[in-house]
């Protein structure tokens, strides 16, 4: 059975510690339902563009948005459809993970066969599609043409996945964390390069999709691959940091997974920080949720800007309004105020100019 080498790093621990604090605030954050949707369509709109892109896939994120919502997009056949497969891709692995809560299924290779299907739908011959390849490849640097991996021969594959998915369904493996889990699993499927192509696509999503089985989903506000598309080449270096050995030898999955691990762990732990400071900004203040009973409240932005300020400082006042919102009318923000203030969250202390705007104890 595969067993990775790695080392727990005071790098990785801290990573995961982000992780962890980040994951918290996220999942107890008090969201009305409607934002968390916005934030769920979001991280999909940018898995699936920035998923795609890292390939060669030429539409941008608006274009990307474009085609999920059905809109025309003039732009490649091929391109399109990558886009379309992605999507399948993200929505089956939750379907996966939705359906393991009631029911506890293994990873198997039949469902990399799935996910690699759903990837390169109407793209590669009906042959090629969830098959695994049957000749030696090699991956070559796009702009040098030089071999940069030599994956394992054709033959090894069965063997190699089957082992793989076995370490992922063991027990003992239950006692790493799914953090880790996911970076082992997008590593060594990366290595082994079963199909003749959209491996990357499979490799990331089963990351994913590992993260989500070991209760990581976060609400699936979180996108892996915007952070990789982001920085292409350290994602490729990290990848090949592996095994320096790996041009030379047909046989690298002795390599050690140290430090793709901590740029694995690294990656996530940017987006969860980044979509925890956007949660902060869009939750309101604890204070607020209990003296309204735990109601939830939806605030537009330029609501959240002031509650921000006014956290800080402890109230706002009129005067502060042109330099926040230069682009606003005096209507457009006295509007907003009698919202907050009819919602229970803000109260006016003072009269005209002099006025005050404080939160509710």
């Amino acid at each position: 059975m595969y067993s990775p080498k790695y080392t727990i790093t005071n790098k990785i621990l801290s990573q995961i510690g982000i992780i962890e604090a980040a994951k918290e605030i996220i999942t107890n954050a008090p969201l009305v339902p409607a934002w968390e949707a916005r934030f769920r369509e979001e991280a999909l709109v940018r898995s699936v563009h920035y998923g795609t892109h890292l390939e060669g896939n030429s539409l941008n994120l608006s274009q990307a948005a474009q085609v999920l919502s059905g809109q025309e997009v003039v732009a490649r056949e091929r391109d399109i459809q990558e886009v379309l497969n992605y999507r399948n891709v993200l929505k089956y692995i939750e379907e996966f993970q939705s359906n393991n809560l009631s029911e506890k299924k293994p990873l198997t290779t039949e469902v990399l066969k799935k996910i690699h299907r759903l990837t390169v739908e109407k793209i590669l011959p009906p042959e090629q599609c969830g098959v695994f390849r049957t000749n030696q490849v090699v991956v070559k640097n796009s702009l040098t043409g030089e071999v940069s991996f030599r994956p394992p021969s054709a033959v090894e594959v069965p063997f190699l996945l089957d082992s793989l998915t076995s370490w992922l369904n063991d027990k003992d493996t239950a006692e790493v964390h799914p953090v880790l889990q996911a970076g082992v699993v997008h590593y060594e499927f990366v290595r082994i390069h079963p199909f003749l192509d959209g491996n990357g696509r499979v490799a990331r999503s089963l990351a994913t999709l590992v993260l989500f089985l070991g209760g990581y989903d976060i609400k699936h506000f979180f996108s892996l691959e915007e952070h990789y598309d982001k920085d292409a080449e350290s994602y490729y270096k990290a990848l090949q940091s592996v095994d320096k050995r790996i041009v030379e030898s047909e046989h690298s999955g002795d390599g050690d997974l140290t430090f793709w691990l901590e740029y694995f762990s690294q990656g996530l732990a940017i987006e969860l920080v980044r979509i925890r400071e956007r949660v902060q900004k869009l939750s309101v203040d604890i204070k607020i949720k209990e003296h309204l009973g735990g109601q939830q409240v939806a605030l537009n932005e330029r609501q959240l800007k002031m509650m921000e300020y006014i956290q800080q400082t402890g109230f706002i006042q009129s005067q502060i309004f042109r330099e926040m919102f230069p682009d606003y009318s005096d209507d457009t923000i006295l509007r907003d105020l009698k919202d907050l203030i009819e919602k229970g969250v803000l109260k006016k202390e003072g009269a005209t100019k002099s006025a005050r705007y404080v939160l509710i104890k």
